[in-house]
């Protein structure tokens, strides 16, 4: 069976104050008429080195970054980081995930008006904070919303940063206990030395038994538990070049 994202993460988080804020020089700014008072958005330019492959990627890196600095600078001024933070995963998780959303909001023949009363809806049933429906709002009349799920990547990614907060996915067939957890988020902690560890649970059903834990950056460390590492391990061992024969 396909891994499966679970949704619900475990978070563990220090007393500590996060690190200082990060400063940059604001060049554009956003904002739409609206009979409440709302935050302007300060969309910022973000500069990345290396190469994704085509331009037309690094462009859309670029801008998603942008979007997700000046989502970040407006909660961070409203005092409300972690509201957004909930507010925009739960934008990902249960709409944007869904791919007859996306189709539907990046559809020529379907008029901005008919979006923008769907995009309220969702504001309503997700309890939006005012200024994150704003956002929404400004995503499609700057023609944008495309990006959104690259977007609130790179705004994790800010976040993480300011909270210095370290993320790991664990890897199970079956969901496990929340004590488990919670003891897995404390080794974790323990390897990074991070303030605050952020858990996202997958179920995958492929290994057998046991679990995985990939952390670092991009996921670039793995703890591999599981029985069909074991598994693989003896098999290779099995490999007829290995095997010695008692005489």
């Amino acid at each position: 069976m396909a891994a499966a994202l679970q949704q619900t993460p475990i978070t563990f988080r220090s007393s500590s104050p996060p690190s200082p804020q990060i400063q940059t020089k604001p060049t554009i700014k956003l904002s739409l008429s609206s009979s409440l008072k709302l935050p302007r958005f300060t969309i910022k330019p973000l500069l990345r080195r290396g190469g994704r492959g085509a331009s037309g990627a690094r462009m859309a890196d670029s801008a998603a970054g942008s979007y997700a600095t000046a989502l970040v600078d407006v909660a961070k001024s409203n005092n409300t980081l972690e509201k957004t933070t909930e507010d925009v995963e739960k934008l990902v998780d249960k709409v944007f995930s869904d791919t007859a959303v996306v189709k539907f909001f990046t559809d020529p023949t379907v008029g901005d008006e008919e979006k923008r009363k769907f995009l309220d809806e969702i504001s309503k049933s997700l309890c939006l904070q005012p200024h994150v429906a704003n956002f929404v709002n400004i995503l499609l009349d700057m023609k944008r919303i495309d990006l959104i799920k690259e977007i609130v990547k790179e705004y994790e990614v800010i976040y993480n940063k300011l909270t210095e907060t370290e993320v790991a996915t664990v890897t199970s067939v079956v969901q496990l206990e929340p004590q488990h957890l919670a003891e897995i988020a404390k080794r974790v902690q323990k390897l990074t030395k991070a303030k605050n560890v952020k858990l996202k649970t997958v179920i995958d059903e492929s290994l057998v038994a046991g679990f995985t834990i990939r952390y670092g950056n991009s996921g670039s460390k793995l703890i591999d538990m599981s029985v069909k590492k074991q598994l693989e391990e003896i098999a290779a061992q099995l490999d007829l070049g290995d095997i010695q024969l008692a005489v």
